[in-house]
């Protein structure tokens, strides 16, 4: 679990060792992917994170905050400020669900759907710098789910 080709398995690895922990290039590996985003968001005036909820609303139009937070892996202390900004910028709106209060809707407007086309070419261009074959990325893409649906 190193980036050094000579670590050797023979000895039983420090647990505490940066090189022996699978979350050290997880972490590190979703911060630089995440990185590659910015030079293209930053004309835009997005943040990745309001990219993959735009993602997830282009989807669904409408959906509750507590379900968009399940569906991105995010708290509603992380949700709710990101979706005040978008709210701001007119890409969503939010309102308390008619059929339960206590659920806050948020509904894609025509300012936010029409992002997705600006956005169109961001994810090849993002794979382009990845290198990794089609089939390693696939391999990567259902490890990282299937740890996602045990954890």
């Amino acid at each position: 679990m190193t980036s050094d080709p000579s670590y050797s398995t023979s000895a039983a690895p420090d647990p505490l060792s940066l090189d022996s922990q699978l979350c050290f290039p997880l972490y590190a590996a979703a911060r630089k992917v995440v990185a590659l985003y910015t030079p293209y968001f930053k004309p835009l005036g997005l943040t990745y994170t309001q990219y993959i909820a735009l993602m997830a609303l282009w989807q669904e139009h409408t959906i509750s905050v507590k379900d968009l937070g399940q569906k991105l892996c995010l708290d509603s202390g992380t949700l709710t400020p990101l979706l005040k900004k978008m709210e701001a910028a007119g890409y969503v709106t939010r309102k308390r669900s008619q059929e339960d209060e206590r659920l806050v809707m948020i509904t894609i407007t025509g300012q936010g759907m029409s992002l997705k086309e600006r956005v169109a070419d961001i994810p090849a261009k993002i794979g382009s710098c990845i290198p990794l074959e089609t089939d390693e990325a696939i391999q990567l893409y259902t490890l990282l789910y299937k740890l996602l649906a045990n954890i």
